[in-house]
């Protein structure tokens, strides 16, 4: 059995619950996780820094701009929800400070559970520096007093291709190590099941729960070159570069230093192992496994256009 943006209903068919603010729902996963539980009839209001790019979805409730770093706008957003689904904010060197204060507001308004985006591997001493943010907010929501449930996902399947130039080459200081990078969908599928108020379990079963979601298999970038030359048709191949190749080779982005600290220590926490793990998460939660990176460029043609030849 495979899933997709529209055939998701999910377990047992709940027809109402109580009301779930989804906050990044014009983004990849927040807006996956919104159409299933509307699909599905729970209510849900939708939150997002620019409310013109939020979805038309029936039913679904649209907030003025909230963004996190505003608690009083994030308090009002969040005014009668019963669940909060946090995906994490875009990286920044305020991040934490804005989760905590998206945390604060949710509890000023009465929220009594928060689902957070983590990710895996999340530790005060993380070689991925966005991974500590991602501990440091984890940490907050803890001592809330917030029932909450932790989804830590790997790396994403779409940053594989996103990731590797349109001359053929993946680069990083990734080394030997291995990745069980895991689908958008899959992540979306999980955190529905995690979210509905009701079907199969009720939501205190998740509660204090911590579910690591991962791709099937961990594999090497060499791996994955080798995955994505069989789906482009030509050779793409794995350069594992040292740190001061890879901070060198990204300098001309014009990227400021923290954010290039994050894509460089991104590929060397799979050098360290602290990315092998291989849950299954997605399969308790969904009921079917989740997909592979052959699966994924099967069903994701445009992900990997930029690497074809011409004609």
């Amino acid at each position: 059995m495979t899933s997709s943006d529209d055939d998701r209903p999910g377990p047992d068919d709940p027809t109402n619950g109580p009301l779930t603010a989804v906050t990044g729902a014009s983004g990849a996963l927040g807006g996956r996780v919104a159409k299933r539980l509307v699909r599905a009839g729970v209510p849900v209001r939708l939150l997002g820094r620019d409310p013109s790019r939020l979805p038309e979805l029936p039913g679904a409730d649209t907030a003025p701009a909230a963004p996190y770093g505003d608690g009083e706008a994030m308090r009002r957003a969040l005014a009668g929800a019963h669940t909060l689904f946090l995906v994490s904010a875009h990286e920044s060197p305020d991040r934490v400070r804005e989760h905590i204060s998206a945390v604060d507001a949710a509890t000023a308004a009465g929220v009594e559970r928060i689902v957070y985006v983590s990710f895996l591997g999340a530790a005060p001493d993380a070689t991925f520096t966005f991974a500590r943010d991602h501990w440091e907010t984890e940490a907050h929501i803890r001592v809330s007093g917030v029932r909450h449930t932790f989804l830590r996902d790997s790396w994403y399947l779409a940053g594989l291709p996103a990731m590797t130039g349109a001359d053929g080459v993946l680069r990083g200081p990734a080394g030997d190590g291995r990745v069980a990078a895991v689908a958008h969908e899959d992540i979306a599928d999980a955190a529905t099941a995690v979210l509905l108020p009701g079907g199969a379990t009720a939501d205190t079963a998740h509660d204090g729960a911590t579910y690591e979601l991962t791709g099937p298999r961990a594999f090497t970038l060499a791996e994955a070159a080798e995955e994505l030359s069989r789906a482009a048709g030509r050779a793409i191949t794995y350069v594992p570069e040292t740190r001061e190749e890879a901070y060198a080779s990204r300098s001309g982005y014009g990227a400021p230093d923290w954010e290039v600290a994050g894509w460089v220590t991104s590929y060397e926490a799979i050098a360290a192992g602290e990315m092998a793990t291989v849950s299954d998460a997605v399969q308790r939660l969904t009921g079917r496994p989740p997909k592979d990176l052959a699966s994924y460029l099967r069903e994701h043609p445009d992900s990997y256009r930029h690497l074809l030849l011409p004609g």
